[in-house]
């Protein structure tokens, strides 16, 4: 049975904290210096243990209760004891710099990209090349690759990924006679007449701040190609020029369909409006459909891929990878590598699909039996993309997706304006502080 606590995570959550400062990844070298004295880790060799902590970011109830199949499986088969925090999913995201610089779990729930390289790097986490010596097979190149980082050194385990695009109930669509866009022109007729046939044309939900940047994300690689959308968040590329004009100026298209109180709704209402019938359609995670607890309703979602705009067609899939590292203190927990490694073998990974079916295993091996038609269809578009993002708070520096899109993105769907050069002069500082 796992067991849950109140973490010290939970308690930095709870305070009034400054987060500009949280997330703007600044470490002073002296507090990398001082944690590095205090946090044993990176080289030295794990202590035996029967015992772990796990931090876990994922609140919701679908894959609260999938990862406690987890913790449950491995538990049954090592024999050791997992103690789980869960923590609020915003909470646990924008606080995760503080957290790993107090007192981390062992284990913890995070994604691949930039923000596992990021935190590797400023060596707030324990490398894991003997965990991947026992997993390794059952990754692709591509998956490997996103757990790596700069120093060529295993930071990550994968468990799942899921693709972005818009799902909308069939039925709905059957009684209108709507058909799936192919052209960003054929969406923008279809929302129109979406609206005019009394729907909430496309579900937004930006209370959180993230979801926005999905949509930003496509449309950029839509609009300028995914390399283009690469070096953007690398900052190889100015933000104030016209490429990125561009892509607000597409967006500008789609604002007068999008729900008017987007600022206001969590994502899971964003998918209740679907759910209901009052939504055409929503462009999020296929995570969405945890919130479809009705199985006639989930029987009835479909999915199709953001349609072509100008270079890339729909090439470009945005599929993140979510699934867990491990703190300094946790590299020092043979228990805590040994539950990572169990989440990247076949057993791990079905043990989580077995509770949430909204997401796609990424091991090799895994029994794929129970997957649905829609799950196929999922793991079709991410077989099929010929590019692959993550998704822009994962591709970007964090302090550049958390201080300055965020708001910059909810101005824009206040008022149709973007400041173009801000967003630029803030980056060139961000990114040269690195």
């Amino acid at each position: 049975m796992t067991s849950e606590k109140i973490s010290a995570f939970g308690a930095i959550a709870k305070t009034q904290v400054n987060r500009r400062v949280i997330l703007s990844g600044a470490v002073g070298v002296a507090a990398i210096s001082v944690l590095a004295a205090c946090t044993p880790g990176g080289g030295a060799k794990p202590t035996a243990s029967k015992t772990l902590t796990f931090g876990s970011g994922s609140s919701d109830d679908v894959p609260k209760r999938a990862y406690a199949a987890v913790v449950a499986a491995f538990q049954k088969s090592s024999g050791d004891k997992v103690t789980t925090n869960t923590v609020a999913h915003n909470d646990f995201q924008n606080n995760i710099n503080t957290y790993l610089q107090g007192s981390p779990d062992d284990s913890f729930t995070w994604f691949a990209g930039y923000r596992m390289r990021y935190y590797a790097g400023k060596d707030l986490v324990a490398p894991i090349d003997d965990v991947w010596d026992k997993i390794g097979k059952n990754f692709s190149t591509g998956l490997t690759k996103a757990s790596t980082g700069d120093d060529g050194k295993k930071y990550f385990v994968p468990n799942y990924n899921y693709p972005w695009g818009f799902f909308y109930r069939k039925s709905v669509w059957a009684a209108k006679g709507y058909t799936v866009p192919t052209k960003f022109d054929d969406l923008v007729a279809l929302a129109k007449k979406m609206q005019a046939d009394g729907l909430v044309p496309i579900a937004f939900a930006d209370k959180d701040g993230w979801p926005a940047m999905g949509t930003f994300d496509y449309i950029n690689m839509r609009t300028n190609g995914y390399k283009f959308h690469m070096d953007l968040t690398a900052h190889k590329e100015s933000w104030d020029q016209k490429k990125v004009k561009d892509v607000f100026d597409n967006w500008k298209r789609l604002l007068p369909y999008q729900s008017t109180n987007a600022l206001g709704l969590t994502w899971q209402e964003g998918a209740q409006l679907v759910g209901a019938g009052k939504a055409g359609m929503y462009l999020l995670g296929s995570f969405v459909t945890q919130q479809f607890t009705d199985p006639a309703v989930l029987a009835d979602i479909d999915f199709f891929p953001f349609p072509e705009i100008a270079t890339e067609g729909m090439d470009a899939v945005e599929a993140p990878i979510d699934g867990l590292m491990l703190s300094k203190k946790g590299g020092t927990n043979q228990a805590a590598r040994d539950f990572l490694a169990f989440m990247g073998s076949p057993a791990g990974q079905e043990a989580y699909f077995s509770v949430d079916k909204s997401n796609l295993m990424t091991a090799k091996g895994a029994d794929t039996s129970g997957y649905s038609e829609f799950n196929k269809k999922l793991a079709d578009v991410i077989a099929n993309a010929k590019s692959i993002s993550q998704f822009f708070d994962r591709d970007a520096l964090p302090a550049m997706a958390n201080n300055v899109m965020i708001p910059a993105l909810q101005g824009f769907l206040k008022d149709g304006t973007i400041d173009t050069a801000n967003l630029e002069a803030q980056a060139k500082a961000l990114y040269a502080a690195q």
